[in-house]
């Protein structure tokens, strides 16, 4: 099998395994427990704690929070800032947001917040001018992901939340970074000290699923999400999950010890992979090509073809790859990025995400471009749009 899904989700790092063992046998007692083992639990989610900070430049580690996945930091983020400041109902966010986020706020709009939907160009980039100008007194918070999940496309976040804060400092700003945790850098106490929250899930880096942090900067204004017990300083009330916390604190370590030559790695088999399908497949196209991206996300838009049908048959060759993202593939509704981004009609069903990780090899990529253009030649065939007697669109 070759699997190219690491958006979706990854691999366990054996090293993380190794971490998460013994405290599923040896040490496996309460943090909040008053005896001295126990106690010592909780020392290790103190360190574990200090890892992440330091990775993200936190000033302090108490501002990690930890949560079961990113999906409940997003949810955390919107409740606790919504009964925090209840005289501000405005909030700003895109259009092209991953659901966790989307639905979100479309629930408070429900609710009576008004909610201003940010539009992307072809390439998947913001309006600058136009983030400024929908930017109140009255906003409560800016949303703005740090890479898309879809497309790979990294947001100026950075600059978005100073542009915020220098309009007012109360408005707050989250960025969802569950794509780009690990992969790009983050400095909360350098270039993106105007960011409030950041989310983040660790089965996007290595560690298995179920174990979400969260960041919040020290004196912002946020209520609790879980209710019902002292942990996480009061914010995440729950006995946590210890082997999951040890597990993603070594995936943050693990990150940092290889990065540059991860980040080369994947940088060269994605271009590499990019550069074969442009040469090998004619009417394609690389959505958010000409925009910053991620070093291990390619979304390749291929015209005349239905997505599903290629994912059937790349799974059929022994290949895994996604049509967007994996919490609403099993829809037949095109992507609402894609959507947002006005590809043609023609290529919106036909895109597919390869997306890497640490341990694609060169030869799942040259396995990729001898199979995929066969595949894609052999659904042309079948294609409405497609005439078989020329080998071109009709």
């Amino acid at each position: 099998m070759i699997y190219l899904d690491n958006n979706a989700t990854t691999a366990i790092a054996p090293e993380v395994r190794d971490a998460m063992q013994p405290y599923f046998e040896e040490f496996y007692f309460n943090p909040s427990s008053a005896y001295q083992i126990a106690t010592e639990m909780a020392k290790q989610i103190e360190a574990a704690r200090t890892v992440i900070a330091r990775h993200v430049g936190a000033a302090n580690a108490s501002e990690i929070l930890f949560t079961s996945c990113a999906t409940e930091s997003n949810n955390h983020v919107f409740s606790g800032v919504a009964k925090a400041n209840p005289n501000r109902r405005h909030i700003i966010t895109t259009t092209v947001e991953h659901p966790a986020v989307l639905e979100v706020c479309k629930d408070l709009q429900r609710s009576g917040y008004e909610v201003t939907w940010l539009n992307v160009d072809r390439s998947g980039r913001l309006n600058l001018r136009e983030y400024v100008q929908v930017l109140r007194p009255n906003t409560l918070l800016v949303s703005i992901m740090h890479a898309n999940n879809e497309t790979g496309i990294v947001f100026p976040v950075a600059r978005l939340a100073r542009i915020a804060k220098e309009t007012d400092p109360n408005i707050l700003f989250h960025t969802d970074a569950t794509q780009s945790m690990t992969k790009l850098p983050i400095n909360l106490s350098g270039e993106m000290r105007g960011v409030d929250f950041v989310s983040f899930s660790g089965h996007k880096f290595h560690t298995p699923k179920g174990i979400g942090g969260l960041y919040i900067r020290r004196g912002t204004p946020c209520r609790p999400f879980l209710i019902g017990g002292h942990q996480e300083s009061g914010l995440r009330g729950g006995t946590e999950n210890v082997p999951y916390i040890i597990g993603m604190a070594r995936a943050f370590e693990l990150a940092e010890e290889t990065h540059a030559e991860d980040i080369a790695r994947m940088t060269q088999l994605r271009d590499k992979l990019q550069r074969g399908i442009l040469e090998r497949i004619p009417h394609v196209e690389i959505n958010g090509g000409e925009a910053e991206r991620m070093p291990n996300t390619l979304n390749v838009a291929c015209h005349y073809v239905e997505g599903e049908g290629i994912l059937f048959q790349l799974n059929d060759a022994g290949i895994c790859a996604s049509s967007g993202s994996a919490c609403t593939s099993g829809s037949l509704e095109p992507s609402h990025v894609l959507t947002a981004m006005q590809v043609p009609f023609t290529a919106m069903h036909g895109s597919v995400r390869f997306s890497l990780s640490r341990y694609t090899t060169d030869t799942e990529i040259d396995t990729v471009l001898e199979k995929f253009p066969t595949i894609i030649a052999n659904l042309r065939q079948l294609s409405p749009y497609w005439d078989q007697a020329t080998n071109a669109p009709r």
